[in-house]
């Protein structure tokens, strides 16, 4: 049953905020799934992994600096690192090949 006893003025005003409230929240939908705006969060995502990488990477392979902080890479490290994953590829690319 409607409540009769209520105010037509606090009604429309009820009306007016539940309407503002509403459009907010299809606006931060719609910016939500906007394809740029999941791109760019894809992105920074991407980014901050690929520095946690590279952080993680860094303290495992390079001995510390005298202040604690991971020290330069040694360039050798990097180079067979490089040559290892390249010739890995080689193998599974070759392999693939042969099988067809």
């Amino acid at each position: 049953m409607a409540d009769r006893s209520r105010d037509p003025e606090a009604l429309e005003r009820e009306i007016v905020r539940a309407r503002e409230d509403l459009a907010r929240t299809i606006d931060e939908l719609a910016d939500r799934v906007n394809p740029r705006n999941v791109a760019h969060r894809g992105a920074a995502r991407l980014r901050e992994e690929a520095d946690q990488v590279v952080r993680t990477v860094k303290a495992t392979v390079a001995p510390p600096g005298e202040d604690g902080e991971p020290g330069r890479v040694d360039q050798r490290v990097i180079v067979a690192g490089a040559v290892a994953a390249v010739t890995l590829t080689a193998i599974v690319l070759w392999r693939r090949r042969r099988r067809r």
